[in-house]
């Protein structure tokens, strides 16, 4: 047990958890960051008895029930019928399942309206969503069903093979019931029985209410733990500080609502203003633009990549309904800013995040950009960076970033990594960063990836925006290579336009461009051309696989 916890009660109060698992393995609240929940009215206001389903989709049904909540080119839901449809899983859940207050529900699908109904009606049993990204296969599934406990899943049927393989090893895994399916007993056959009202469990703000494994480019996933009362605060912060959308917005994105970026900007931040969210299960970047085009969205959410690759349909292809365009999962690249500025006039709001603190904390908006920085603390949240020693490092000075607000890191069953993330009250988000004399955030690379070389700190992340300048080049990665000389050099993986163009020339020319536009110290001493950069399902560049693949050629 977490000290000063007890089975009867949250920290935020009396827990409404029949199963005390996750208040079991949350970390001692010692080794908490600090929580602060004053920096805004609206934070300080949030009560001890929320749930996040309650709050955001019960009031919806309430407030607008016509007004559409989500949909795709097969269904239309309005806030009644989300409602309705959620209540309906959720007795599903509580009456032929036996799912009590606590219990951890594992959650498998690619992004549609069936899956938003899932995850509320998670919320509204007062169980805990254990989202799992759709690409994920058996041994990756039956590591997370058993380190959550899970005992239920809902899968869509697309989905099932593996899930079916990860039960034969998960302990713990019971139940498994597919939705989007004409199966007898899937879940829509069961929906259709159960009435569309549902007594919400009153959960304390501070129960767990979801267990999201970090995406894993560092090795096995981790598990962390987040609150009701974290949910509406990054609804508060993230979004109603940065995209301040409306009632009026329509939003739609790529990041799977498993992946909490995802879930932020394409479920809970829509659901909590009233607004429509397109939720499509795999764009490519025709497909995308077509779809904004259609429903002339206005609230986009994805990656650098496909902001990369949408930009050169955008002369023949443009998006006059587009007014927000985000970013986050990875760093955004300057040149990646300017060329879809140039294309079409809108500005992409940078962001940072962690799944360790829910979502983002940094971020840039409107006039207040600052193309190539990642943008400045969100209010509601602090951050700094940290020099060698712990302590502010001066302006300009590269070093650790460290965050806390009103969410913060809480591990589940993993106090080495709980001391690792959080020091003096702080989140150590494992990125190296310089914040300007404006208070601008400038991302260097992942604390692991600061690339060392003869004694220079070399930013992996700048000479992958210089390279990304020249037009033979598509896609590229830096990371550090063993050198016996220099301790480490800098290594350019590069994807080219055209594959053809590959060999010593082209390496001279990208180096000499390298060392023309920076300082020259800085250029790859090392480059290989391959076909396509490891990706993790979120679109995170999996730089370990490009060293282990270094070590294996050398």
């Amino acid at each position: 047990m977490s000290e000063t916890m007890s089975k009867s009660s949250a920290p935020g109060g009396p827990t409404a958890h029949e199963d005390h698992f996750a208040a079991d393995n949350l970390p001692p609240i010692s080794s908490w960051p600090d929580i602060d929940y004053s920096a805004l009215p609206a934070l300080a206001a949030l009560e001890d008895r929320i749930n996040c389903a309650t709050a955001l989709l019960d009031k919806g049904g309430a407030t607008y029930p016509d007004r559409v909540a989500v949909f795709d080119d097969q269904v239309r839901w309005s806030y009644r019928d989300l409602l309705g449809k959620a209540n309906q899983i959720a007795h599903v859940l509580v009456d032929e399942l036996g799912v009590r207050p606590g219990n951890r529900v594992l959650l498998r699908s690619a992004n549609n309206p069936m899956y938003a109904a899932c995850w509320f009606a998670v919320m509204k049993a007062g169980a805990i969503a254990v989202a799992t990204m759709p690409l994920l296969r058996a041994r990756e599934l039956s590591y997370m069903a058993d380190f959550a406990q899970v005992r239920v899943a809902l899968c869509d049927g697309k989905l099932l093979d593996e899930l079916n393989l990860a039960q034969e090893d998960a302990t713990h895994l019971k139940d498994i019931v597919s939705f989007n399916d004409d199966r007898g007993d899937s879940l829509n056959a069961r929906m259709m029985s159960k009435p569309d009202t549902f007594t919400n469990v009153d959960t304390a703000a501070d129960d767990v209410c979801i267990i999201a494994f970090t995406s894993g480019t560092t090795g096995p996933p981790k598990a962390c733990m987040h609150f009701h009362r974290d949910v509406m605060a990054v609804c508060l912060t993230s979004s109603g500080q940065i995209i301040k959308p409306s009632a009026d917005d329509i939003f739609t994105g790529t990041p799977p609502l498993a992946f909490t970026y995802g879930l932020g900007g394409l479920l809970l931040f829509p659901l909590a203003v009233g607004a429509s969210v397109l939720l499509v299960e795999g764009y490519m970047p025709d497909s995308l633009i077509a779809a904004v085009n259609k429903h002339k969205v206005s609230i986009l959410f994805t990656a650098p990549t496909m902001y990369r690759s949408m930009t050169p349909l955008m002369a023949e292809n443009p998006m006059p309904s587009l007014r927000i365009c985000n970013s986050a999962g990875e760093a955004l690249p300057k040149p990646t800013w300017d060329d879809w500025y140039k294309a079409t006039g809108l500005r992409i709001h940078d962001g940072i995040g962690a799944t360790e603190m829910l979502h983002t904390f940094i971020a840039g908006t409107g006039e207040d950009i600052r193309p190539g920085a990642t943008g400045r603390t969100i209010p509601g949240f602090q951050a700094q960076v940290l020099n060698d020693q712990g302590e502010r490092a001066n302006v300009g000075e590269v070093g650790r970033l460290a965050v806390r607000g009103p969410t913060g890191c809480r591990y589940m069953a993993n106090p080495e990594r709980q001391a690792g993330y959080v020091k003096a009250g702080w989140n150590l988000t494992g990125d190296s960063y310089l914040q300007d004399e404006e208070g601008y955030f400038w991302y260097q690379a992942r604390t692991d990836d600061l690339i060392i070389s003869a004694g220079y700190n070399i930013s992996g992340a700048e000479i992958e925006a210089v390279l990304l300048e020249h037009e033979d080049v598509a896609d590229c990665a830096v990371i550090a290579s063993p050198d016996p000389r220099r301790g480490h050099v800098v290594k350019a993986y590069v994807v080219l336009q055209d594959a053809n163009l590959a060999g010593p020339d082209l390496v001279k020319t990208l180096q000499d461009h390298v060392k023309a536009t920076i300082a020259p110290y800085k250029y790859p001493r090392a480059m290989e051309f391959i076909d396509a950069l490891p990706r993790t399902a979120t679109g995170k560049v999996q730089r370990f696989a490009l060293r282990e693949l270094d070590t294996a050629n050398n």
